[in-house]
């Protein structure tokens, strides 16, 4: 099953996609300029192979809801989201804050 909100995070919209697979779910919360991710986000690979496409996005693992992805502190984050100020140890909604 694939679940696709609106969600609002200090009155700014995001999409929040929830999807069920076996044995795990798939979770992503994003916005028009980048997205946060469970586990299952290879960070390495955006900032390795595909670099020249500047992708904005960071990862939370061991979440298993949308609401622990806003939560939790981020485990890694692309050089794009760096360079808008999205540091390791942020919590994800305060990465999308700065993604709007």
């Amino acid at each position: 099953m694939i679940t696709v909100n609106p969600i609002m995070i200090d009155n700014y919209p995001f999409t929040a996609i929830s999807v069920q697979l076996p044995k795990t779910n798939l979770l992503v919360v994003t916005s028009d300029k980048g997205y946060i991710m469970c586990g299952a986000l290879d960070v390495a690979l955006l900032n390795e192979k595909l670099k020249d496409r500047g992708i904005i996005a960071a990862r939370a693992v061991g979440v298993r809801t949308i609401e622990q992805l806003l939560e939790s502190p981020l485990e890694s984050v692309t050089v794009a989201a760096e360079q808008i100020g999205i540091t390791v140890g942020m919590k994800g909604k305060e990465a999308l804050l700065k993604m709007r």
